[in-house]
C-alpha cells in the first residue's frame, strides 16, 4: 500500500498563549490537517501534494508583530499514519461513567461506551477541552432534547448526546476528515438520531436546537456565538471549550450581550470549558 507523503512544520511561537491557538487556527484554513501542540509552539503537518512555496502567505499572525515565531520545514518518510495512531491511542474514562475507546479495546463497565475509529480527528476525550466538555454533559439531562455539536471532529459528544437521551443531534464540520470520520464513528456506536454534515455555522440558520455544544477555537466563538444564541431555544444551553482561561472575559461578554447566563466554569492546564443558560 502507498501511504501519502508529509510535510511537517515545526513552529517556535512566543508568547505561546495565545499565539499557537491562532496560529492553528489560521494554519487550517490553508490546508494543514493535523497538529501536536509542544512546549514550544506547534507542530503541523500537510501532505506534500497541497502545499505549496505559498502556503503560508495567508497566515496573518507570522506578520503580527507582537508574536515571535520561527519554523523549521521537515519531509517526512511515507508510514502509515492510522496505524502509528492506533498503537499510540490508549482509552480514556470521564467522571467513570463515559469511556472512550477504539474497536480494539475492550468494552468496560460503565454507563456509556463510545467507540472511536482513531483517525487523527479532534475529539477522542484526550485533549483536556474535549474531556471537560465531556464532564459538563455528563452533568446535563438530555433526555428530549435536542443538540447541535458544532465542530464535531469525531462526532464524540454527538455520540455521548445520543446515548443520553437526545432524539435528535446534527454534527456538522468543516473539515473532510472529520465529517467522514463521525460518519464511521457514528455508525460504529449503532447511533440512529445523528445526522452528519459538512460546513460551517450558515448550515444552522433556520434552525433551533435545545443544546448546542462548540468545542472549536476562540475567534470562530467569538465571531459565531451570536448565531449559536439564535438557534438555541428558551433555557436552552451553550457548551463551549477550545480556548484558554485568559480568553474567558471575552467569551463571557459576548454571551453577556447575546442573553446568556453563565452556570458553570471548569478548568485543565490553562485550558476551560463553561456552560450557559439562555434567558
Amino acid at each position: 500500500m502507498t501511504y501519502p507523503l508529509y510535510i511537517g512544520y515545526y513552529f517556535e511561537v512566543s508568547p505561546t498563549i495565545p499565539g499557537s491557538e491562532i496560529l492553528m487556527a489560521e494554519l487550517i484554513l490553508a490546508g494543514f490537517e493535523s497538529f501536536v501542540e509542544t512546549s514550544k509552539g506547534l507542530e503541523a503537518y500537510i501532505q506534500k501534494k497541497d502545499e505549496s512555496p505559498a502556503i503560508l502567505d495567508a497566515v496573518k499572525i507570522l506578520k503580527n508583530k507582537s508574536f515571535s515565531i520561527s519554523y523549521r520545514i521537515e519531509e517526512i518518510s511515507p508510514v502509515n499514519w492510522n496505524a502509528q495512531w492506533e498503537a499510540n491511542f490508549k482509552p480514556v474514562t470521564v467522571d467513570k461513567r463515559c469511556h472512550i475507546r477504539a474497536p480494539f479495546h475492550a468494552p468496560a463497565d460503565t454507563d456509556f461506551d463510545i467507540v472511536i475509529e482513531p483517525k487523527m480527528s479532534f475529539g477522542t476525550g484526550h485533549h483536556q477541552t474535549t474531556h471537560m466538555m465531556l464532564q459538563l454533559m455528563l452533568g446535563t439531562d438530555f433526555k428530549n432534547k435536542s443538540v447541535l455539536d458544532m465542530g464535531c471532529g469525531t462526532a464524540v459528544l454527538a455520540i455521548l448526546a445520543e446515548k443520553m437521551g437526545s432524539p435528535y443531534v446534527e454534527a456538522i464540520d468543516i473539515d473532510e476528515w472529520c465529517y467522514q470520520n463521525s460518519l464511521e464513528n457514528t455508525a460504529l456506536n449503532s447511533c440512529s438520531n445523528i445526522r452528519v454534515l459538512k460546513g460551517d455555522a450558515t448550515l444552522i440558520k433556520t434552525k433551533k436546537f435545545d443544546c448546542i455544544l462548540a468545542n472549536i477555537n476562540r475567534n470562530i466563538l467569538l465571531r459565531d456565538i451570536p448565531e449559536y444564541t439564535t438557534c438555541l431555544n428558551a433555557n436552552g444551553f451553550l457548551f463551549l471549550s477550545g480556548f484558554y482561561e485568559n480568553d474567558i472575559p471575552a467569551i463571557q461578554d459576548v454571551c453577556k450581550h447575546s442573553n446568556l447566563t453563565q452556570e458553570i466554569q471548569i478548568s485543565s492546564n490553562e485550558w476551560t470549558a463553561l456552560k450557559f443558560k439562555k434567558q
